[in-house]
This record gives C-alpha cells, sequence and structure tokens, in this order.
C-alpha cells in the first residue's frame, strides 16, 4: 500500500526535485503540497507549486493549499543561489487557480479524513505545521509521522554561523513544532551535507523531452552554476531529497533519539537547534534525529528516482 504524504514546502530547486520524485514513486500517495514562505515569499511559494505541479502533470493531482505570509520572519532569501523566482529563471506561467484554500486548512482536512496514516514532510519553515497546531490542535495527535528538513546537531549553519535557513526563518514556528506531541524524525546538515553530488549528474537526468526532465534540466544546472559562482563550490548537496530518502528508505540512515529545542531569542543564535546531550540529560526526549547516512546508496537512490519520473512523464 502506497504511503499518504503531504509535502509541505518553500519551493526552490531542491525542493522542486524532491517533488518531482515523490509525484512519481508508486511508494508514495501525495495528497497535498502545501507552500511556505522561505526561499521565497509566500505568493512565488504558491506559484511555484502549481507551476512544477502543471509542469510534471502526475498520474493524480495533489491537492495544493496557499501560503501566508509569515510575521516576524528573517529578511533573508536565496535568490544568490535559487534565482529571483526560487527557481531558476523558469517563470511559469500564473495559475489558473482561484480562491484556494489556506495550507493548514488543506492539512487539517486531510489528517481527519486520514486519522494516523499521513507522512507529513517538511521541507521548509515550520510555518503552516505550527499554524495547524494552533487552530486545529485536535488534528496534531492525528498525524502519523513528521520528517523535518533542518537544523543540526554540531554542524555549522548555512545561513549564519549557528542555524539552518528553514530554522533561522521562523524559528518560533519551528521550536513550537519541536515542542508539540508529534512523532518527529530530524534530518539535519551533519546528513545532508553528506549527500553531494557533481556535474556528473546531469548525465543521468531524464531527457529534456520528458515532462520530468524539462524541469530538471533546467534547475539543477542553475544550482551547479551558483553554488560555484556564489559559494565556490563545485559539488551540491540535495537535501530535500535526502530528507524524501528518509521518509521512503530509512533503513539507510543511523538514527539517535534525542532531546531538542529551537532558539527563538538569541541575539547571534535565532533558530539554533539545541539538544541536551549531557550525561545527565534535563529535557524529555521528543524526536529521533539522523546521525548518519550511507551516501552513496542514498545517491544511487535519488538518481533511481529522477529517471523512473523521467519514465513515467
Amino acid at each position: 500500500m502506497a504511503r499518504k504524504i503531504i509535502i509541505d514546502c518553500d519551493p526552490g530547486i531542491d525542493d522542486a526535485v524532491a517533488i518531482c520524485m515523490a509525484l512519481f514513486d508508486p511508494r508514495l500517495e501525495v495528497l497535498a503540497i502545501t507552500p511556505v514562505a522561505g526561499t521565497v515569499d509566500a505568493a512565488q511559494a504558491t506559484h511555484n507549486v502549481t507551476g512544477i505541479v502543471g509542469l510534471l502533470d502526475p498520474p493524480r493531482y495533489p491537492r495544493i493549499g496557499k501560503a501566508v505570509p509569515v510575521e516576524g520572519a528573517a529578511v533573508i532569501d536565496d535568490q544568490h543561489l535559487h534565482g529571483i523566482d526560487g527557481l531558476g529563471g523558469c517563470n511559469f506561467e500564473p495559475s489558473p487557480r482561484q480562491h484556494q484554500t489556506p495550507c493548514e486548512k488543506v492539512i487539517s482536512e486531510l489528517i481527519h479524513r486520514h486519522p494516523n496514516e499521513v507522512t507529513v514532510l517538511c521541507l521548509g519553515p515550520l510555518t503552516n505545521l505550527a499554524r495547524l497546531a494552533r487552530r486545529d490542535p485536535s488534528v496534531i495527535p492525528l498525524i502519523h509521522h513528521v520528517v523535518i528538513s533542518g537544523g543540526s546537531v554540531t554542524h555549522t549553519g548555512n545561513v549564519t554561523p549557528t542555524s539552518e535557513r528553514n530554522m533561522f526563518y521562523d524559528p518560533l514556528s519551528a521550536a513550537e513544532v519541536f515542542a508539540s506531541a508529534t512523532t518527529k524524525s530530524l534530518v539535519p546538515l551533519d546528513v545532508t551535507e553528506k549527500v553531494r553530488f557533481g556535474v556528473e549528474l546531469l548525465d543521468q537526468l531524464p531527457n529534456r523531452l520528458t515532462r520530468a526532465g524539462s524541469l530538471l534540466q533546467r534547475i539543477i544546472p542553475f544550482a551547479f552554476r551558483m553554488a560555484h559562482e556564489q559559494l565556490g563550490r563545485e559539488l551540491i548537496p540535495l537535501y530535500d531529497p535526502t530528507a524524501l530518502l528518509a521518509v521512503l528508505e530509512p533503513e539507510l540512515f543511523s538514527w539517535e533519539n534525542m532531546a531538542g529545542k529551537v532558539e527563538t531569542r538569541g541575539e547571534l543564535t535565532r533558530g539554533m537547534t539545541v539538544f541536551d546531550r549531557r550525561l545527565r540529560r534535563r529535557w524529555p526526549l521528543n524526536m529521533e534525529v539522523a546521525v548518519s547516512v550511507d551516501n552513496k546508496e542514498v545517491r544511487a537512490a535519488i538518481i533511481r528516482s529522477l529517471r523512473y519520473a523521467g519514465q513515467e512523464s
């Protein structure tokens, strides 16, 4: 039986790659894709999700929510790495959809319809899940599993010296989700930074004449070019596809139960994920955290998934 999943994301390039993988994977039933501000603003995030799904034209269309702006969000964006539209200049046509439902309402309706069956994969800031918890707390215990791409244990941050981008953008929401009564798995930078690809990945993408290939052949070369120009980096991580693999093939990761919180007020540590790893731990365990990965197997699995998406599209 296919696993029911909701993908909550701030669609930049690696989010789009993960969506492409998920929509054509027979092991998954993507019930919804709920955009959130982060890599781009809320309106562009919603626009990007509708554009990606429309271009890929999957066999089964997911519901698509509407992102809302985040109060107190960090004044940052990822245009230098993802392009002005977040997707390397794909410039999708405006969506004809009108009166879209707010993301937290979409998630609530689907969880109530499928209690204890749905995995929520969070690939961006945790805004939508926190809004859900505030507006409909009864739904939180009905979520089967929450898998979060973000944070770090010992790895340096990727937006500040201490903080990973998703946590830094909306730390208040992240702190609420960390403290929530959900079964959580965190896939942090400590693991996702190890799954890196060189330009040989471009030769293994689907043909650009396929729907998946037409998207991937535009956005992934852009990611390599920007990583080289902006960061002096020749290898790129694919954070969100790696987190998706943690849902599909968790045995490729090693996991450790941990007690984690998110710093919300620090002048230098906003969004830092802090874990109580003392010999006499004072905080309760609240999540499992990926601490290592079989990066060779995860890279191979991502490539297989992308090539399969090309065959199906």
